[in-house]
């Protein structure tokens, strides 16, 4: 299993279209990919799910993946994380609680 987390820094946190785009990029891979936000894990390739859980700009969120193409689906969903200029990644020191 790989996790990165990250801090989003969209002004409209992630919501519509974000999650959109998301969802449509985690489901170009075969991996299981979760998105944790406040204590709540939601399936990254269901639109209900994301949306569900209204992540607000300045929110800690943690990405989880696991599966047989699980290297190229982190870097893909990062890719786009970045691409849409949705979140920055946190360091270590500056991990709060996703």
């Amino acid at each position: 299993m790989l996790e990165k987390s990250y801090r989003v820094i969209a002004e409209t946190g992630i919501m519509a279209r974000p999650a959109t785009q998301l969802v449509m990029a985690a489901n170009d891979y075969d991996a299981a990919i979760t998105i944790v936000y406040n204590h709540q894990r939601a399936n990254l390739k269901s639109i209900m799910g994301v949306m569900s859980m209204g992540i607000p700009a300045g929110s800690d969120i943690k990405i989880e993946v696991r599966g047989e193409d699980e290297s190229r689906a982190m870097s893909g969903i990062e890719d786009q994380l970045k691409r849409e200029n949705l979140v920055e990644e946190l360091d270590l020191d500056t991990r709060r609680e996703a």
